[in-house]
């Protein structure tokens, strides 16, 4: 017998990871949602069992998927871990790092494995410069999305901007040491737009903007450090790669220019971008983690960086709003 699992949550991203669990080696169980006439249109269409009880879901399965809204995350967590299950949780994973916390602590009381859906670790742009040498002095991420009325129980800095957070946390191995930020609230109670500037102690300043009320989609994270620029285009799964040297070599995408320090090289790469299906990937992932007894690629403590952030982020807002009025 497999490792079986069930999903908590038949909305749209519920519903998505019951069609990716298919293309992995787990036993799909069935699901659970608090709306039962929704739960019962995803088991017919799915040809799987819906729970009227999460209780019951919770007793039958090895491990959950988490995917109801982000307000449920932190007390359904508390009883998938406490039951002895494997949790894999959707981002923004708790509303606050002192919930993240209580769910590291239970887990490893528990000794059960828990991953975080963020996804974008698993984007092949990302996957792309993964051995490229990063050691970012500078970074700027912009995160567009047309106004949708799904995941708006969060403000933008926990529904958008908590993906490039993650991304910053993953890339620059350092502490932040401060952090200003500004958002405006135009539909929502919370906020929809927000720019923020983070340091870390390394000299790395990072620069974000996200945005659910844009008339456009955009998803771009640019990398500057010394001899080279990064850009990742995630919507259109685009990499490319500037870098600067003193010596010239056989690539035709290479021009010359002269500085102060003499003649230097610039050549122009668009590493390869192997098409994946992310979600399915960090299912895997999260499967292996459990069959193999390892580390699971998104952990608690990798949430717990970005959350951290995300809470200043909105602190800031806050009080620069407070301020206005």
């Amino acid at each position: 017998m497999g490792i079986k699992i069930g999903v908590i949550g038949t909305g749209h991203l519920g519903e998505i990871h019951i069609k990716c669990l298919r293309e992995t080696a787990f036993d799909l169980v069935g699901c659970y949602d608090i709306n039962l006439e929704r739960s019962a249109v995803i088991s017919s269409s799915y040809r799987i069992k819906s729970y009227d009880s999460l209780d019951h879901l919770i007793e039958d399965a090895d491990a959950l998927i988490i995917a109801s809204t982000t307000k449920s995350h932190y007390e359904i967590a508390l009883k998938v871990i406490n039951n002895g299950k494997h949790a894999f949780i959707e981002k923004p994973f708790v509303e606050s790092t002192e919930e993240g916390r209580d769910l590291l602590a239970l887990a490893n009381e528990k000794n059960v494995k828990v991953q975080l859906g963020h996804v974008e670790r698993y984007n092949p742009v990302v996957k792309s410069i993964e051995k490229s040498g990063l050691k970012p002095k500078f970074i700027e991420a912009h995160r567009l999305a047309i106004f949708n009325p799904r995941g708006n129980d969060v403000s933008v800095v926990m529904d958008l901007m908590i993906h490039d957070l993650d991304l910053l946390a993953y890339f620059v191995k350092a502490e932040v040491t401060s952090i200003v930020a500004n958002g405006v609230n135009v539909i929502e109670h919370s906020p929809d737009i927000c720019s923020a500037r983070i340091n870390f102690d390394n000299g790395c300043v990072a620069n974000l903007t996200a945005s659910r009320i844009s008339l456009k989609q955009m998803r771009k994270f640019r990398i500057f450090q010394e001899d080279k620029y990064i850009s990742l285009d995630f919507l259109n799964k685009e990499t490319q790669v500037v870098s600067l040297s003193e010596h010239t070599s056989d690539r035709d995408s290479q021009m010359s220019i002269d500085t102060k320090m003499g003649k230097k090289y610039i050549s122009i790469v668009s590493p390869e971008v192997i098409p994946n299906n992310a979600i399915v990937d960090e299912l895997k992932d999260f499967h292996s983690a459990i069959a193999d007894n390892t580390t699971t690629s998104v952990t608690i403590t990798d949430g717990l960086k970005s959350l951290v952030m995300a809470e200043k982020i909105q602190e800031c807002i806050f009080n620069n709003n407070q301020n206005r009025s």
